[in-house]
């Protein structure tokens, strides 16, 4: 179901054309947001997507999502993360697991210079540990514009999801991710050689997705090493302190999102939280028998709880 999630056709004609935004989230750094707006953003609820592990504003998931989102009167933003969807030169700094920050200055920018009412934010495998990173950092200090998250097979445990993926049945995902990392960092390198050089002998020894965040995310993003960037990075340590209206979907097949970390208690007695875990769903696919808009489940479920929780009277 992965695999075909990947692969399946599909066209998006009922969302309008984007009109991109920049947001600047540090000095120096900027993120790119593909906006969909209603006519009067101000009187609509606006979600915000976020997408995985080398995903873009550009994968698939992020426009089906926008695209039932906005026919159901949200306003739609496709946020890239940092060095994402082309944005390399927007940052002389890389992206990883923990920035759950650039999201919060993003949200915080729309509630507050664009006094929008209602925000949500929904986020995909990386980008759903990002939301609920974001979630629990806000802890009881969240806005009362943020009404709701929804985070799709999460990376809740970036250790196991890390092994997960070096496991030999994985090797197809495995090979993806690095070929994809590598390819990027080399690109950002040749942008800023002098803060990014790369041994090649190093370089090439890197195999799976802990060999990269060893050899790269640690040394060039301030963590001791891999194992250190997962503990400090994964949302796991903060799901008990949520609290706004949480979905997390999460299926129980995911290839390398293993499911065990979504058992822990502090999802189980966090009443702000619901976890619906289907058997089956593959990594962010969710596709159902049915046809029209439930034949790619999660989506159409992230944008009926984000509507349950708006109080605002959409079309």
């Amino acid at each position: 179901m992965t695999i075909a999630a990947s692969f399946w056709p599909r066209r998006f004609p009922r969302l309008p054309k984007s009109e991109p935004r920049f947001f600047e989230i540090e000095p120096g750094t900027q993120v790119r947001g593909d906006c969909h707006w209603q006519e009067n953003r101000r009187a609509h609820p606006t979600l915000v997507l976020l997408h995985g592990l080398e995903g873009s504003s550009e994968s698939a998931y992020m426009f089906g999502t926008a695209e039932k989102a906005f026919i159901s009167g949200f306003n739609a933003i496709r946020l890239n993360q940092r060095n994402c969807g082309g944005t390399e030169k927007l940052t002389h700094t890389l992206y990883h697991s923990g920035l759950s920050g650039d999201t919060k200055a993003v949200l915080l920018e729309l509630i507050e210079r664009d006094n929008l009412p209602e925000v949500f934010a929904a986020g995909f495998s990386m980008g759903g540990n990002l939301v609920l990173k974001m979630a629990g950092e806000f802890g009881d200090t969240a806005p009362p514009e943020l009404r709701a998250v929804v985070a799709i097979a999460p990376a809740l445990d970036l250790a196991a999801c890390a092994d997960a993926l070096a496991e030999t049945r994985n090797f197809l995902y495995n090979r993806h991710f690095v070929k994809s990392l590598k390819k990027h960092m080399r690109y950002k390198s040749s942008l800023y050689p002098g803060l990014y050089p790369l041994e090649v002998a190093a370089f090439r020894r890197i195999k799976t997705v802990r060999d990269f965040d060893d050899i790269v995310t640690a040394r060039f993003c301030g963590f001791q090493d891999s194992a250190d960037y997962y503990k400090r990075s994964s949302a796991s340590n903060l799901i008990a302190a949520i609290r706004r209206p949480t979905l997390i979907l999460a299926a129980q097949d995911d290839p390398f999102v293993p499911f065990q970390p979504f058992q822990n208690s502090a999802i189980r007695e966090n009443p702000d939280i619901t976890l619906v875990a289907p058997p089956h769903g593959g990594h962010c696919a969710f596709i159902s028998e049915e046809e029209g808009a439930d034949r790619f489940w999660a989506e159409a479920r992230i944008v009926e709880f984000c509507a349950s929780k708006s109080s605002i009277n959409r079309p």
